[in-house]
């Protein structure tokens, strides 16, 4: 089972995300609003989430849905 891990630099206002482990060579992408991605600079793929000036209840994660499992059967008829 994958495991993320969560850093709060509370001081800095950086909180980190990782849904794989980090790497020695990664790339960071802003994509807007003090929001990076992270990547693996190997395979492109992503591997985390930075966010810029976070406070919680930060306002940015009113658009975000967390769901825990694996695909629905209707999930798994868009892909």
């Amino acid at each position: 089972m994958a495991q993320v891990k969560v850093f709060y630099e509370a001081e800095a206002e950086l909180l980190t995300i990782y849904w794989q482990s980090p790497r020695k060579n990664q790339l960071c992408t802003e994509i807007g609003d003090g929001i990076i991605i992270i990547k693996d600079e190997t395979s492109g793929q992503p591997i985390g989430i930075e966010l810029l000036s976070y406070r919680p209840g930060d306002e940015r994660f009113d658009a975000v849905s967390v769901e825990v499992g694996g695909f629905s059967n209707a999930q798994k008829a868009l892909v």
